[in-house]
């Protein structure tokens, strides 16, 4: 209205003053930061309902999300007004969108997943990776960490049947390439390993690593979960790392499990109250 009120006075040739103008401009910014803290109250309450409201369980073609406020995310179409399920999974919305977590299928590698791999074979430039996919994996000399000469036993850096923490650089029609050139990025030793179905590894995550961050303060493991499925525990012994392999296959038989995050919880609890009894005897 101001803006209005001050286009008719320069029209009728009477110029707002310096102190006018600056009131105008003082009083766009408090609401342009009024709106801003509403948009940002909202957003939280959003994150929040997000939250404490359990995901559910969809089947290819059910409805996810109603309205053209949403967007489709991944394994999701929209059809007219209504966002729709491709895939067999756990619904997921976050914000305005709308996405499908599956919960079956094979791993299909994507440009910066992070996998955990075994050495198949050594060529004279690089390394020959299994990832768990149809598509074999390749890790060149020049995405190896430090300086590696075309002349060096490449086996005395990495050998047959070692595990090598990676990231996918890209994805080709031929193949999969590989970077060990990055932070966290590691050869593996001693531990146990475990193959889960890829699907599976969002649930064994938990929103922000919060499920597994549970697992590693209870059993005092370290423990690192590829993308492609292959997960790799290291504890202080053996019974550590078995539990936390087992509560690692309990959350996949029960993904779909309403409260799941509660039953891990339960569980881990009462293998600790288990084992404090065993050692005061």
């Amino acid at each position: 209205m101001m803006a209005r009120e001050r286009n008719r006075d320069e029209e009728n040739g009477h110029a707002p003053s310096k102190e006018e103008f600056e009131e105008e401009q003082e009083m766009k910014q408090e609401m342009r930061q009024d709106d801003m803290n509403k948009d940002t109250q909202m957003l939280q309450s959003d994150e929040e309902f997000e939250e404490k409201k359990e995901r559910r369980v969809v089947v290819p073609g059910e409805v996810i999300a109603t309205g053209i406020n949403f967007l489709p995310g991944e394994n999701a179409k929209r059809d007219g007004k209504d966002i729709i399920s491709l895939r067999f999974g756990l619904e997921d919305i976050s914000g305005r969108i709308a996405k499908v977590i599956p919960l079956s299928g094979v791993y299909l590698p994507r440009r910066g997943n992070i996998v955990i791999g075994k050495i198949t074979d050594i060529t004279f430039n690089g390394w020959l990776i299994d990832i768990n996919c149809s598509y074999p994996a390749f890790l060149p000399l020049s995405e190896c960490q430090g300086f590696v000469s075309k002349k060096e036993d490449l086996s005395a850096i990495y050998n047959f049947d070692n595990l090598i923490v990676a990231k996918v650089i890209s994805v080709k029609a031929k193949g999969v390439d590989l970077t060990m050139r990055d932070r966290g990025l590691s050869k593996l030793s001693d531990g146990i390993t475990m193959l889960v179905n890829s699907n599976k590894v969002p649930r064994i995550i938990g929103r922000k690593g919060s499920m597994v961050s549970m697992i590693k303060d209870y059993t005092k493991c370290d423990i690192v979960v590829g993308q492609n499925g292959m997960i790799w525990i290291q504890g202080q012994d053996l019974k550590n790392e078995l539990l936390a392999k087992e509560t690692i296959q309990m959350i996949t038989e029960k993904s779909v499990s309403v409260g799941l995050t509660e039953h891990v919880q339960e569980f881990l609890e009462n293998a600790q109250k288990t084992k404090e009894k065993k050692e005061s005897k």
